[in-house]
Formats: C-alpha cells, sequence, structure tokens
C-alpha cells in the first residue's frame, strides 16, 4: 500500500499514479472536504465491489459517486437535469453537498446499493478533483473506514481500519468540514432531506423554499425496517469500541448529570466529550474538548477524531454532551446519536 502525500502542494507525478491506480480497477483512499473517502471506478461493477469487501460494508448500502465537472453529473443520471438540481449546483458545488437523482443505465445496481437513483457530488478539494480528473473516470467513493467505525479525518485513520486491503491513500492532512455531505433526494416531488451534512437544512431552505426531513435524520432510535436510499440511514455507523452515552438537554443539567455518571462509572475507564463552555473540575477522567457551541464547525470537525483517540487511549465508556439541532448541530447530532447506538440521556 503507497502512501501519497497530498497537501496543498503536491507531487503531480505522484497523483497520477493513484490515478492510475483507479484505472486499473484498484482502491484509493483520497481526501474531501468532509472525510476521507475509499475510491473505485463507479461504472466498474467489479472495482465497486472491491469496496464493500474492504470495508465490510452491506452490499444494499449506496454509495455515492464523485465527479471533478459539474457538468458530468448529466453523464450518469437517466432524466434533463431538474431546475432545482441546477439551483443547488450553481450554490453548492463544488461542495458537502450530495444530490439523488433517477440513474442512467450506465452505472451498476452494485454502486447503487439496487436503487433506481444514483448519489452524486462534486468535492470541495482541490486534490480530490484532481485526481477524479486524472482518473477520467466517476469515482464511487464512501468514507474510507471499516463499516461501522468512526469515519475518517486523517489519513492515519485510514491506515488504521484498511492497511493491507486496498492500493494507496494520499495524505492530504486533517479533513475540514469532519463530517460526511449532506444529501437531498431530489427524485421526488418535493425534495428530502436524507443526511444533514455541510451544507445545513437551513441553507437548502433558501434556495429550494420547501424541504422534507427524513425522520431518520432527527431519530433518536433504530430505524433499521426501512431500506437505505442514502449511506448513514441504515445499519450501525460511526461506533468507537468504547461504549458511548449522549446527554442532552441544557448545560446545567447534563454538567450534574455527567458528575453523576462520573460517580456511577467511577470504576471505569472514563473519557468525557465536552464543549469547551461546560468547563469544570473532573478528576479521574479523560477529558477532551470538541469545540466551542458557538463554533459547530470546529466541533463537526473533531468528533470522529475524538471517538478514534479514546479508543486509542483504551477508554471503556464515553459520555458525549449534546448540541443544539439548528445549522450544522443537526448533522452533528445525527451522527452523535449514531454512535451512541441510540443510548440517550435527556436532562
Amino acid at each position: 500500500m503507497k502512501v501519497i502525500k497530498g497537501t496543498k502542494v503536491f507531487d503531480i507525478t505522484e497523483l497520477k499514479e493513484a490515478a492510475n491506480l483507479l484505472k486499473r480497477g484498484r482502491l484509493v483512499s483520497f481526501p474531501t472536504e468532509t472525510v476521507y473517502g475509499l475510491g473505485a471506478n463507479a461504472l466498474q461493477e467489479k472495482s465497486v465491489r472491491e469496496i464493500f469487501n474492504a470495508k465490510g460494508r452491506p452490499a444494499d448500502n449506496p454509495l455515492i459517486i464523485h465527479i471533478a465537472k459539474k457538468e458530468d453529473i448529466n453523464n450518469l443520471i437517466s432524466k434533463e437535469l431538474p431546475v432545482l438540481a441546477k439551483k443547488l449546483i450553481n450554490k453548492f458545488w463544488p461542495g458537502p453537498l450530495t444530490i439523488v437523482l433517477p440513474k442512467d443505465n450506465k452505472v451498476p445496481g452494485i454502486t447503487t446499493g439496487g436503487l433506481e437513483t444514483v448519489a452524486i457530488r462534486m468535492p470541495n478539494h482541490q486534490v480530490a478533483l484532481k485526481l477524479i480528473e486524472e482518473a477520467g473516470v466517476p469515482i464511487a467513493a464512501p468514507s474510507a473506514n471499516l463499516s461501522g467505525k468512526p469515519s475518517p479525518t486523517l489519513a492515519e485513520h485510514v491506515i488504521e481500519d484498511l492497511a493491507g486491503t486496498i492500493d494507496g491513500i494520499i495524505d492530504g492532512g486533517q479533513t475540514g468540514v469532519g463530517v460526511e455531505s449532506t444529501v437531498i433526494d431530489l427524485s421526488k416531488n418535493i425534495p428530502v432531506l436524507l443526511r444533514p451534512g455541510g451544507v445545513t437544512y437551513e441553507e437548502l431552505v433558501d434556495v429550494l423554499g420547501e424541504v422534507d426531513i427524513d425522520p431518520a435524520v432527527s431519530s433518536k432510535g433504530e430505524n433499521e425496517a426501512k431500506r437505505a436510499i442514502s449511506p448513514g440511514m441504515k445499519y450501525k455507523h460511526y461506533a468507537p469500541k468504547a461504549e458511548v452515552i449522549l446527554i442532552e438537554g441544557k448545560s446545567d443539567k447534563v454538567r450534574d448529570k455527567i458528575e453523576e455518571l462520573i460517580n456511577t462509572y467511577q470504576d471505569l475507564k472514563l473519557g468525557l466529550m465536552l464543549t469547551k463552555e461546560l468547563r469544570s473540575n473532573y478528576s479521574n477522567v479523560n477529558l477532551k474538548y470538541m469545540g466551542s457551541r458557538d463554533n459547530l464547525a470546529e466541533v463537526g470537525q473533531n468528533i470522529f477524531k475524538l471517538l478514534r483517540d479514546f479508543d486509542n487511549e483504551g477508554v471503556d465508556k464515553i459520555l458525549v454532551e449534546g448540541v443544539v439541532t439548528e445549522g450544522l448541530g443537526l448533522a452533528i447530532m445525527n451522527r452523535l446519536r449514531k454512535s451512541a447506538g441510540y443510548q440517550i440521556i435527556e436532562v
């Protein structure tokens, strides 16, 4: 497995080497503005199948196709690009927004999880864009982690999970957004938010006027019966080895509940994931700050990294402070609730 440096100043020769691996049907992990992706030629069934094998990902969990130019979306869909899609593309591409539309027959069923729709995005990361351009094919790329684990925001996370099973990694440093892209379904009469991410619900409404939210987005319990029409809707996700408990509510009550739980679990090696505002004198616990409540972008960037850090430090149980579900907070809480396996304490 080759590790290629892919920061703002990158070696085009090595990037072409990675693109050649993709052309030959191999798997390459690469940075995007959200998380690290695990890429393969989206139109080559055998290559895409290797993604599922490497990750241990269920075959009915659809993949997102990444493109390098806005107009490339037209090659992957069966109908003329809708007006609403054009509005979103003009506003948010390149960026952390995935659009779901009816698929063209050239897109194999394994890429779409057997669905007649396809999920497409144009990442806002120059290394990712250049890699896709050099490969000359659309790239199917879920997060580059073992299925169910926290998504990777550093190349080291990819190496931890997938070393020996993939052919290359482009190391672009820590990703910026830290949670996966927003997914919106435009195949229905009314647009439906399937997964919250770096583009917020409020921003989508500003452009589209009316947007429904799939019940799974804000769910506080398992939703396994529904067929996954977007990545992140079904199956266990974002979970570290340690048990996670999420505490939601007003900050003073959250602080009191955390102190109570510290006493309850005093025989365990505890980790705390808090905002910077919830400062207190906690003893005998491993304390990490996610960021400020006033800067949810900082929180989003850090949550998956901190969950992995706790695992590397051998923590038994992680207590996590919840944040608001407005703006980027909706995506953060969606991920944290799933990380906790919906073990949520409301105070």
